[in-house]
């Protein structure tokens, strides 16, 4: 290769590697990132290979993916950075760029641990810059290195303090419900003796919580591949225990006890940020283009029918005035079918189904 040319290649080659550090660290925006898209999809996918193998114990080895991407994220960068220094170096080996003592070696390995060396906090001493040039080539990396290491460390950071903030929501949403799955018993908690007024704090807060973690998605989508073997840690089951509540709070309860609950800012924004979660996650990690949602089929809505008849009898038992027969078992329906569709299709990727947050799998205390 021309020395020119494969001077020219390693500049290209850094500055790739920034541009996805920019984009992934500091734009960080979800699907932007040049190449730590790809190889966290790759991982995820060499992990689903491996878990295949598990069996029953399906999910055991896509717990530790999350962090391993993370790993492979800095590994990806460092051998990136230190592939371009080295392209960049190699053709001024034994002239401009020298060996602190003896003979300069010329092959291209040399080359590498001198650019890694370059690019290192703590640099190795073997080999030294000879003209003002490569003088300043080394200052650049080495402050390139220090400001990537921090970069990255703090983005590690903060990915874990995100995925601290979703998991405390997904087991809020599972105390709520007596650590069952059943937005019934979660809807019948806050509103003890039909006084929903101290249990709107709950729906506010739960609100709130949920708008943090669709931004904590948006900033840092490596949240996505962060799986654990509870499926109330999982985005598909915080979103379908949050939307079943809403569906149930605006079909189930007679509008003399609970209207102004139906109509409240943090009922609807739930709705809205749970819908529009699912649907970002749907959009970009699922491959290919979707359909639309389909109709449900006739099982489908007979089971939601049974779904609906016994939230209803849960919500009867704790006082909770429902719906006399009229529009409600329809309203749920319609609502439903909104947003199963979709919890149906995001769940499997994180190879859950949505069986895992129907209710019905836990006793009531």
């Amino acid at each position: 290769m021309l020395p020119v040319l494969e001077q020219a290649t390693g500049a290209l080659v850094m500055g790739l590697v920034l541009a996805d550090v920019f984009l992934t660290v500091l734009y960080a925006r979800i699907g932007t990132g040049l190449f730590a898209d790809r190889v966290a999809h790759l991982v995820w996918a060499i992990f689903c290979r491996a878990d295949d193998a598990f069996g029953r114990k399906r999910g055991a080895m896509l717990s530790f993916c999350g962090p391993a991407i993370l790993i492979v994220y800095v590994l990806f960068w460092s051998m990136g950075l230190t592939l371009g220094a080295g392209l960049i170096i190699h053709p001024a080996l034994g002239g401009a760029v020298r060996a602190s003592g003896g003979e300069t070696p010329a092959d291209f390995v040399t080359a590498l641990y001198a650019g890694g060396s370059s690019i290192a906090i703590v640099g190795a001493g073997d080999f030294k810059p000879a003209t003002d040039a490569y003088r300043a080539l080394y200052l650049v990396n080495s402050l390139v290195g220090m400001s990537v290491t921090s970069l990255v460390l703090t983005y590690v950071m903060q990915v874990y303090t995100a995925l601290r903030q979703r998991n405390a929501l997904g087991l809020k949403l599972h105390l709520l419900a007596g650590e069952t799955s059943d937005a019934a018993e979660l809807l019948a908690r806050l509103g003890p003796e039909r006084q929903f007024s101290s249990g709107y704090t709950h729906l506010a807060d739960v609100a709130e919580s949920f708008a943090e973690m669709k931004e904590a998605h948006h900033f840092y989508p490596v949240l996505f591949y962060f799986r654990f073997r509870q499926p109330f840690y999982s985005v598909s089951a915080q979103a379908f225990i949050a939307l079943d509540t809403v569906s149930l709070i605006r079909s189930g309860i007679v509008d003399h006890q609970a209207a102004w609950l139906k109509e409240s800012a943090a009922v609807d924004a739930i709705w809205r940020v749970a819908m529009l979660l699912v649907v970002t996650l749907e959009t970009t990690f699922l491959p290919g283009d979707l359909p639309a949602p389909a109709g449900a089929n006739h099982t489908e809505r007979e089971a939601w029918r049974a779904r609906y008849a016994a939230a209803i009898e849960r919500l009867s038992e704790s006082d909770v005035e429902p719906t006399p027969g009229g529009p409600g078992p329809e309203t749920y329906l319609t609502l439903r079918a909104r947003w199963q569709p979709h919890i149906a299709r995001l769940a499997p990727a994180m190879a859950y189904h949505i069986e895992d947050f129907t209710p019905g799998k836990e006793q009531r205390p």
